[in-house]
């Protein structure tokens, strides 16, 4: 009964937290005129929400410009994060713990601290309205450091020593030795990265303005209130649900190496 009852409960937490996923989904199938019922499921099912939504954005154009944005970032900050912490974990030079703290410390400060700087410097170099405004600033990432300084600390020393003897160099320890042995971690890393940056709004809504360019958080957004969406609720409905589908299927396909990770990766000296 205890483990009944224990069940029930975990079954019905899981309900509260997949219902407005499950209602969004039923809406955006719902014909509008039913919306304002808010009915377990539709008289029947329709697709003109989606049809509308396809003809008013370029919704398949920002979804690639989505993709390839998050996926440069998420590239970029395995390799770059990677590297720094290796040489936090496992390299000796003089002010390393002062560089890690003072990393942790960049977690604590804002975002719009940093926006005006960050843009007046996307300016001086001609990058608005270009990928470059959306994957630079991101390529180095403080979470991604901090986790794979963790995670580098619990691999056997004797592995990288006997990797230097068969005469690797550091950048062949980090991707052919430490990689293989990181994969909880990497996919972490990789899930979180992808999802920040498939969901990034205001940062897009400032350096980009060609609708071409725009990913796909931006678009959704200003296609559900800026008017586009016609006030129907069935069309920003749709827009949201392909925006959250890909996040979705990724953590779906990869939650096992998710868990792995968090599990594994406790802050430590």
């Amino acid at each position: 009964m205890r483990k009944a009852l224990f069940y029930i409960i975990l079954i019905m937490i899981s309900l509260l937290f997949i219902y407005p996923f499950y209602w969004m989904v039923i809406a955006s199938l719902t014909p509008e005129n039913e919306l304002s019922s808010l009915t377990f499921l539709p008289s029947y099912f329709t697709l003109s929400s989606y049809i509308q939504m396809f003809d008013k954005i370029p919704i398949i154009r920002s979804f690639f410009n989505s993709l390839f944005v998050a996926l440069s970032v998420t590239t970029g900050v395995l390799i770059f994060g990677s590297m720094v912490g290796y040489a936090l974990s496992r390299l000796n030079f003089k002010g390393k713990k002062l560089i890690f703290y003072l990393i942790i410390f960049t977690m604590t400060l804002p975002f719009q601290i940093t926006l005006i700087p960050q843009y007046i410097i996307i300016v001086k170099f001609g990058w608005v309205d270009s990928y470059y405004a959306l994957i630079i600033p991101y390529l180095m990432n403080t979470l991604a450091i901090i986790m794979f300084r963790q995670y580098f600390k619990s691999i056997p020393q004797d592995l990288i020593d006997a990797a230097r003897i068969d005469g690797c160099s550091e950048l062949r320890i980090i991707f052919r030795i430490l990689w293989p042995n990181s994969i909880p971690a990497i996919v972490t890393i990789a899930i979180l990265t992808f999802m920040a940056t498939w969901n990034e709004v205001l940062w897009p809504l400032i350096v980009i303005r060609d609708e071409h360019l725009m990913t796909m958080p931006q678009l959704v957004t200003l296609f559900a209130v800026g008017g586009r969406a016609e006030s129907q609720l069935g069309v920003k409905l749709a827009s949201a649900v392909l925006l959250a589908l890909p996040i979705i299927i990724c953590y779906l396909f990869l939650q096992k190496y998710f868990i792995q990770s968090m599990v594994s990766t406790g802050l430590k000296e």
